[in-house]
């Protein structure tokens, strides 16, 4: 199980991307657009970067609903190879079934 404070400040940091994502993506477009003057794309990159960093969808972590953890992520399920294992054997995941041969 991941520390508590670790999951709460990812969570954090997804709800801060939300609240950023218009203004950033805006400051992006202008940077990335060749007919953009020189001063547009600097001051756009001046804007970009007094933007807070956990604004930044990079900073996000992916995490396992179960555990927290974040080793081992199944983006398919959301959960860490050791929970799918748990969910699997005990019949919550529809269509995954145990191996043997």
């Amino acid at each position: 199980m991941a520390k508590i404070s670790k999951v709460v400040k990812n969570n954090k940091r997804k709800v801060k991307v939300d609240l950023w994502r218009q203004r950033r993506l805006a400051a992006k477009k202008i940077i990335n657009n060749p007919k953009s003057t020189i001063e547009e794309v600097d001051a756009a990159v001046m804007a970009l970067q007094k933007m807070p960093r956990d604004g930044s969808p990079i900073r996000v972590r992916n995490r396992c609903s179960q555990s927290g953890r974040t080793r081992g992520y199944l983006r398919k399920f959301g959960v860490s190879r050791i929970a799918l294992r748990d969910l699997a054997l005990q019949g919550q995941i529809p269509g995954v079934v145990k191996s043997s041969w």
